[in-house]
C-alpha cells in the first residue's frame, strides 16, 4: 500500500485559506457612521450593499432566518426583565418620505412579538406636545423595561423639519443638539440600548416610490401634496441630516446609515443591525424563583 504524502501548501492556497478564516466583519462597523467626521451625504451611494447577500432571493431567504432569530433573543430579553433585567432597546428611524421607515416597521419589526414592543410614529406636535420642551413627547414614548421600542421619524424631527421650516429661532436650535446628545446619554446610563438608522434614499427613487403612490388609488391616502414641497426642499434636507448625523453620532448613541434604494437590502440591513446590538446584550431566560418539582408533583396530583 503506498503511503499518501500530504502536499505543501502553496502561498495561493495559503491566502485562500487565510481569506477563509478571516472573520466577516459586523454590519454595525460596516455602516456606522465615524463620530469626529464632517457627513457628505453625496458620498454615499444609496444603492449599494456594504456586507449584504448577494441578490434579494437570498436576502428574502436570509429575512426568515433573521426573524426567527430575533423573535427568539426579543422573548429572552422580555423574560429577563420579569427578573429585574432593567435593559432596554430603541431603534430610532429617520429619512426622508418614502425612504421606508413605515416598510421597517412592517418587514422587520412584524417578526416580533407586539406585546415586547411599543411603536410610535411621530407626527406634528399637537397642542398639548407644544406646551412643552421638545423632548417631553419623546420620554412619554420610551420603551419600558424588556421592550424594544420603535420611533418612526423622532426627536431629530426637532433639528430637521424644524430647520428647514425655520421653525424655532437658530440659536435655539444651535443648543438642541447638546440636548438630544445628553438625553441619550442619559438614556444609555439607565439601560437602553440606542440603534439610530438614518434611511438613506436617492432623488431619483424618491421620485419613483412618490409616483407609484399617486399611480396606484389604493396608497393616495399615503400621498399629501407637502410631499412635493418637501422634495422641492431637497439641499436643504440633505444639509440638514448632515448636521444632525454629524454632531449626534457619539459613543452611546451611533448613527448608522442604510442605503435605502434597494427594499430588500434595507430590511435585510436593519434586520441584522437590530440582532447584533441584541445578541451583544445577552439575554437569558431567568431561573424559576419557586421549587420546579414540587410545582409539578402538586400539578399531576391535582384530579
Amino acid at each position: 500500500m503506498v503511503k499518501k504524502v500530504a502536499k505543501k501548501p502553496t502561498e495561493k492556497s495559503a491566502r485562500k485559506d487565510n481569506k477563509r478564516k478571516a472573520p466577516k466583519p459586523a454590519l454595525r462597523d460596516l455602516l456606522r457612521i465615524p463620530e469626529a467626521d464632517s457627513v457628505d451625504l453625496s458620498s454615499y451611494d444609496s444603492r449599494a450593499t456594504p456586507g449584504g447577500p448577494k441578490d434579494k432571493a437570498t436576502a428574502l431567504a436570509a429575512l426568515t432566518r433573521l426573524g426567527e432569530d430575533l423573535a427568539g433573543v426579543q422573548e429572552r430579553l422580555y423574560a429577563s426583565s420579569t427578573a429585574g433585567d432593567t435593559r432596554r432597546v430603541l431603534l430610532v428611524l429617520q429619512g426622508m418620505d418614502t425612504s421606508g421607515k413605515g416598510g421597517t416597521v412592517k418587514h422587520v419589526i412584524g417578526h416580533l412579538n407586539p406585546a415586547g414592543c411599543r411603536i410610535k410614529a411621530f407626527k406634528t406636535p399637537t397642542t398639548e406636545e407644544r406646551r412643552h420642551p421638545f423632548l417631553w413627547r419623546v420620554r412619554q414614548a420610551l420603551p419600558g423595561l424588556g421592550e424594544i421600542g420603535i420611533f418612526d421619524r423622532s426627536h431629530y424631527e426637532d433639528v430637521l423639519i424644524a430647520r428647514v421650516r425655520e421653525l424655532v429661532p437658530r440659536r435655539d436650535l444651535g443648543r438642541r443638539y447638546g440636548q438630544i446628545n445628553r438625553f441619550e446619554q442619559g438614556l444609555a446610563d439607565d439601560g437602553v440600548t440606542i440603534v439610530k438608522v438614518f434611511l438613506h434614499i436617492s432623488y431619483e427613487e424618491q421620485r419613483a416610490r412618490l409616483l407609484a403612490r399617486l399611480d396606484n388609488p389604493d396608497k393616495h391616502w399615503k400621498f399629501s401634496p407637502s410631499d412635493i414641497e418637501d422634495r422641492a426642499l431637497w439641499p436643504a434636507y440633505q444639509e440638514a441630516y448632515e448636521l444632525a448625523l454629524h454632531r449626534c453620532s457619539t459613543a452611546a448613541a451611533p448613527w448608522y446609515l442604510v442605503p435605502a434604494d434597494r427594499k430588500w437590502y434595507r430590511n435585510w440591513a436593519i434586520s441584522t443591525l437590530l440582532l447584533e446590538h441584541l445578541k451583544a446584550l445577552a439575554p437569558s431566560y431567568p431561573t424559576a424563583g419557586f421549587d420546579v418539582g414540587q410545582a409539578r408533583e402538586e400539578l399531576l396530583a391535582m384530579p
